[in-house]
């Protein structure tokens, strides 16, 4: 699994170095932050219209294959925040794998930030 993440990751900064060069794109750091995460509120939005949230609607069938392109489009954008951060592939599974075990601590009652702790019964 590592492998193909670094695959995607390679093939994310190739897009978007040529992305860069071709439109010639200059921006700082926090300025790509702020339009990689709007641009990944679009994505979330173009994901809800795929599916049957409005209560208020006849439901339709949803178009599995452009749910997962839409999902997809976040991952685009998510590789490249990943990298204006300053994560690669190695830490992003390290810095998942410990989060992860702290959501896990979280739920268990046994994670030390405050907030957590189970109710005594």
């Amino acid at each position: 699994m590592n492998d193909r993440l670094n695959e995607m990751y390679t093939m994310q900064t190739a897009l978007d170095e040529r992305v860069i060069s071709e439109r010639d794109v200059d921006k700082t750091r926090d300025e790509w932050i702020i339009g990689i995460t709007l641009a990944m509120e679009s994505e979330i939005d173009e994901i809800r219209r795929e599916v049957n949230w409005k209560w208020w609607k006849n439901p339709k069938e949803v178009d599995k294959k452009a749910l997962q392109g839409e999902v997809i489009d976040m991952w685009h954008f998510l590789l490249s925040l990943s990298r204006i951060v300053g994560l690669t592939p190695e830490s992003i599974y390290e810095v998942y794998m410990a989060k992860n075990a702290e959501n896990h601590a979280r739920q268990d009652g046994t994670s030390k930030k405050e907030g957590y702790a189970k109710e005594d019964e």
